[in-house]
C-alpha cells in the first residue's frame, strides 16, 4: 500500500443522464495526511465519495484507493476504508451494541480495547433502540462503526453533522491523533472551520469541477483581511487603485466610509491612509472565507486559476 497514492482521482466524470455530477476530476491523497475536500451542497463532493466507495461507476476516468479500483476492486477497497455517508440512516429497531456488532461481523478482526476507547470517547449510548437517540447520538454510532476496524484510510462525508460543539471539537481533535498515527483522512465538508484546524491540504470544489487543490497554509496566505476606513470627507475610490492587495469592496454613506480587502501591501496602504482625512478605522481578523468564496467567481473555472 505504500508505494500508491492513498487515493488517485485520474480525470473522473460521473453523469446522470444528461447531467454530469463530476466532471473531468483529478487530484491525489497522500498516505498519512489528512485532505479537506470543501464545497456546497451540489457541488459534487458525495458524487466523488461514491465513486470512490464504489457505489458508483465512473462514466470515464478513473478512481483508486492503494492503488485498487474503486469499482472493479470494490470488496478489497472497503476493507481497507472507515465510511461515513453524508446521509446517516442505521436500523432503527437495534440498539446501539446491536448495531455495533452487526457491523463488527463484516470485519476479519475487531480489537476489544479500542472498541471501548471508542465508545467511552464519544460517549456513545448502547441500550436504548436507535429509533430513540437523537441525531447527535446516531451520528457518534455511525463514526464509531466507521472508526472500529482502525481502517487505514477515512472517507467521512459531513461527520460533524448533528455533533454538539463539544464532540465536534473532541472528534477533530481524535482525527489529528489518527493522522499521528499514519491514517489517512478524506474529510468532505462545507464547514470551513472544522477543516481548516485539521487539514494538511485542501482541494475546492464547484459545479463538479476542481477549481482548487493547495496546501493548508496556502489557502491562509491567499487569505484577505477586511478594513472598514470612515473619512472625514467623501473620498474618490480611485486612491486606492494603484495599490496592489487592497480592493475597495464597498462605498457608503456618499463616500465617506469604504470596506477594503487588504491581502498584502498594508504599509503602503497605512501611508495611503495617513495623507487622508481618516477618523476611524477598524480593521478585522483574517477572513479565510473570503478566499473559499473567491472561487466561486465565474473567473475560476479550472484548476489553478
Amino acid at each position: 500500500m505504500a508505494n500508491y497514492p492513498a487515493i488517485a482521482v485520474e480525470r473522473l466524470t460521473r453523469s446522470y443522464g444528461a447531467r454530469r455530477g463530476v466532471i473531468d476530476l483529478t487530484f491525489q491523497v497522500q498516505p498519512g495526511e489528512i485532505f479537506g475536500f470543501l464545497g456546497p451542497n451540489g457541488a459534487g463532493k458525495t458524487t466523488t465519495i461514491r465513486v470512490l466507495m464504489g457505489f458508483l461507476r465512473p462514466t470515464s476516468g478513473s478512481a483508486r484507493i492503494f492503488g485498487l479500483d474503486c469499482w472493479g476492486d470494490a470488496t478489497q477497497v472497503k476493507e481497507r476504508v472507515g465510511y461515513v455517508p453524508g446521509d446517516v440512516r442505521l436500523w432503527e429497531n437495534m440498539t446501539g451494541e446491536q448495531f455495533l456488532d452487526f457491523m463488527a461481523a463484516f470485519r476479519a478482526r475487531i480489537d476489544p480495547k479500542r472498541r471501548q476507547m471508542l465508545l467511552e470517547r464519544f460517549r456513545v449510548e448502547l441500550d436504548r433502540p436507535i429509533k430513540q437517540l437523537s441525531r447527535g447520538n446516531r451520528q457518534k454510532l455511525a463514526l464509531v462503526q466507521a472508526l472500529l476496524h482502525d481502517p487505514p484510510l477515512l472517507i467521512l462525508d459531513e461527520p460533524t453533522s448533528g455533533l454538539d460543539p463539544l464532540m465536534k471539537h473532541e472528534f477533530l481533535a481524535f482525527l489529528v491523533e489518527e493522522r499521528e498515527r499514519g491514517k489517512t483522512i478524506f474529510l468532505s465538508s462545507h464547514e470551513l472551520a472544522e477543516v481548516e484546524r485539521v487539514a494538511d491540504r485542501v482541494g475546492i470544489i464547484r459545479e463538479g469541477r476542481l477549481v482548487a487543490a493547495l496546501p493548508i497554509e496556502e489557502l491562509r496566505r491567499r487569505r484577505t483581511r477586511p478594513m472598514e476606513v470612515v473619512f472625514a470627507q467623501p473620498i474618490d475610490p480611485r486612491q486606492f487603485a494603484d495599490l496592489p492587495g487592497v480592493r475597495v469592496l464597498a462605498v457608503e454613506n456618499s463616500g465617506t466610509r469604504f470596506q477594503l480587502g487588504v491581502q498584502d501591501n498594508l504599509p503602503a496602504l497605512l501611508r495611503r491612509l495617513s495623507e487622508l482625512p481618516v477618523i476611524d478605522l477598524t480593521y478585522a481578523p483574517p477572513d479565510l472565507e473570503s478566499v473559499f468564496l473567491a472561487y466561486y467567481q465565474p473567473e475560476h473555472a479550472r484548476v489553478g486559476e
